[in-house]
């Protein structure tokens, strides 16, 4: 996915999941809030970086929200490991838990489409199907894996996966945007977490381990699990795309259009935002005097002179 650049804030823990990007709310707190009408859904469950344990317990009594729990890790390794414990720790709750993993930093403009799509997986989830959500491309965009789709599932618009494509070049991107079989991937799933751990039994059984040793050594102290570290370091640093997704013969695909955004760079906000008559997003107390088409964001004040020149590398696309 394309990357954001480093925010100018000023600590190093703002990431953009826990930044008001988008709105009011933070990009997590709108990620969990996304989930208050869905049917059936219970508390969320957070795994994040043990560094930013105190914002995201903060952020999310802001909202009144008591997560399931909020699982540390010591170190990044990737999302396979923190999806498999919380599959794992879904398991002891629930033997018959289906997992609906998201991340923290996507924009999703028309939530009752994104409900009406998880509603679609869930049929194919219950044919022991691994559910992944394909965004219907409006343009030949570069910065997106891409995913073909296969034949349609019984009883609905569920598609099995044919490939996962890596980020293609515009040529490719063009032509796949023509053909109408390819989807962005859009990196959110849904599954069952009984049967998505049998996959990793079969094609990583090595992280799988791991990720239960580490999380049998885990300590409980107040909202939150530290994963065991020794353990936990010993996990290979893999992606569900890589570990499970383009391995299994039980993938399908659910397209959709949902407004989605994964807010991978500084355009995408300007894309996603209000503008004005001259095409500027504004946020914060900001003067404008002749910018036009540009994302201007002040997070505190008005800037000082001095700072002038580094607002301005900033503010324009």
């Amino acid at each position: 996915h394309r990357h954001l650049p480093s925010c100018p804030t000023r600590r190093s823990s703002d990431l953009k999941q826990l930044l008001p990007l988008a709105g009011e709310k933070t990009m997590l707190q709108e990620t969990v809030l996304r989930l208050d009408s869905l049917p059936d859904s219970g508390a969320p469950l957070i795994v994040c970086n043990n560094d930013h344990r105190f914002l995201i317990a903060e952020q999310m009594r802001d909202i009144g929200i008591t997560p399931l729990g909020i699982f540390l890790e010591p170190m990044g390794r990737n999302t396979a490991p923190a999806a498999a414990v919380a599959a794992l720790h879904l398991l002891t709750k629930d033997a018959d838990a289906i997992m609906l993993l998201l991340p923290a930093d996507h924009l999703i403009a028309d939530v009752p489409a994104f409900h009406a799509a998880v509603a679609e997986g869930m049929k194919a989830v219950a044919s022991g199907h691994l559910v992944t959500f394909g965004i219907v491309p409006d343009a030949p965009e570069t910065g997106y894996g891409y995913i073909q789709q296969g034949e349609a599932l019984p009883g609905g618009t569920v598609r099995q996966v044919a490939r996962f494509v890596e980020k293609p070049n515009r040529e490719t991107a063009e032509t796949f945007l023509a053909s109408g079989d390819y989807l962005w991937n859009s990196g959110m799933f849904l599954f069952s977490c009984r049967r998505f751990l049998d996959e990793w039994k079969q094609y990583r059984p090595d992280i799988l381990a791991a990720c239960q040793q580490a999380l049998a050594g885990g300590q409980h102290d107040l909202d939150f699990c530290r994963l065991d570290k020794a353990a936990f370091a010993t996990c290979p640093s893999d992606s569900i795309d890589y570990a499970v997704m383009e391995r299994t013969t039980h993938a399908a695909v659910v397209p959709t259009g949902i407004g989605w955004n994964d807010i991978g760079a500084w355009s995408a906000l300007w894309e996603v935002g209000e503008k004005d008559g001259d095409g500027n997003v504004q946020r914060g107390d900001v003067y404008l005097d002749g910018v036009s088409d540009s994302l201007v964001r002040a997070e505190s004040r008005m800037r000082s002179e001095e700072h002038t020149s580094e607002l301005q590398s900033l503010a324009y696309l």
